[in-house]
């Protein structure tokens, strides 16, 4: 690609689309901040709307760029994209997102992107075009987040259980109400810091192709506070479709476990947060709940919910990226 071969315009349009997207994760993803939160009555939706909201933008403060570079030169190769591979790539990612939203499903927002980044390289170049070891440690975490939640949110209940086996359930229920809103807090800052660096990763590949002065070299510090104003917004205003789903149709919860859960989740994206892994906070929280209510009683989950939740993880990846290589081909036939 030589020049400036993506005019002002199109530029200016898919940062735009891109910053929706960072939207629609927002608002895709906020109940995975605030279901358990709300769900045990600790706090009012609007409440933990804004708690969430705070801690998605303060997490700009906290992180390092780490997922950004892995979104935006480590799934797919930085020499084939172009307009039309991110514009597949947004409009399969935004298309999967609206689908599983209108239909109450938590999936990946994260996932949708890297599917979309996937499924739009693939139509263009074929799969030369993509990054083993970044897509591979991708994939290996869609596995390993949900089962770190769910091992850190069962084994956080265990303790917490027996350190407080001497207190009466009163007691138990007032102190972790109150620590609820630490942890909370906690994962809405994890949430922040992961899904945020997704979209700034896809605007910098875009800059850099659109050989945008300086955008070799570092991230410009526009695109990073738009990208977590953005999605901050998007949680503010909520999704409130699928608070039920995660809060509690898959285990009734209490404020103990709601803590154990968004601990135990926080804890996982911290970590890949710090490692630079672009993972799904939905697999994650959802893990973490199935832990906790695993660790009362089998019984207690409804895995029936719980397995219609898996089967939009695995279609996540493979959907974006259809629907990605279908957008790239109408940009290609239509722009």
């Amino acid at each position: 690609m030589s020049g400036l071969e993506i005019s002002l315009g199109t530029l200016v349009f898919l940062v735009a689309l891109a910053l929706a997207f960072d939207f629609l994760n927002g608002l895709h993803d906020a109940a995975n901040s605030i279901a358990t939160v709300v769900s045990t009555g600790v706090l009012k939706p609007y409440q933990a709307v804004i708690m969430a909201a705070t801690f998605n933008f303060v997490a700009l403060f906290v992180f390092h760029l780490k997922v950004a570079t892995t979104v935006g030169k480590g799934i797919v190769d930085p020499a084939i994209v172009d307009q039309y591979v991110v514009f597949g790539a947004l409009a399969g990612a935004s298309a999967w997102n609206v689908i599983t939203w209108w239909a109450g499903l938590p999936s990946s927002s994260s996932h949708a992107l890297i599917g979309g980044l996937i499924g739009a390289a693939v139509a263009k170049v074929g799969f030369g075009s993509l990054v083993a070891s970044g897509i591979g440690m991708t994939v290996l975490f869609i596995f390993l987040s949900p089962v770190m939640g769910f091992v850190l949110g069962g084994l956080l209940l265990v303790a917490v259980s027996w350190i407080f086996r001497r207190s009466s359930p009163a007691r138990i229920d007032r102190w972790f109400r109150r620590l609820q809103l630490v942890s909370a807090s906690l994962y809405s800052l994890g949430h922040g810091g992961n899904d945020a660096q997704k979209t700034i990763g896809i605007i910098w590949i875009l800059l850099i192709a659109a050989k945008v002065p300086g955008a070799q070299e570092q991230v410009p510090v526009w695109v990073i506070v738009a990208c977590y104003v953005t999605m901050a917004l998007g949680t503010f205003l909520g999704g409130w479709r699928i608070v039920k789903t995660m809060g509690q149709r898959i285990t009734k919860l209490k404020p103990v476990g709601g803590f154990c859960a968004e601990t135990g989740g926080a804890i996982t994206l911290f970590l890949a947060t710090s490692l630079g892994i672009p993972v799904s906070t939905t697999h994650t929280i959802t893990g973490a709940i199935v832990g906790v209510g695993s660790t009362r009683k089998l019984s207690a989950v409804r895995w029936g919910v719980a397995g219609n939740i898996v089967w939009a993880w695995i279609f996540t990846i493979p959907a974006s990226a259809f629907m990605a290589a279908i957008g790239w081909w109408l940009a290609r036939t239509v722009l």
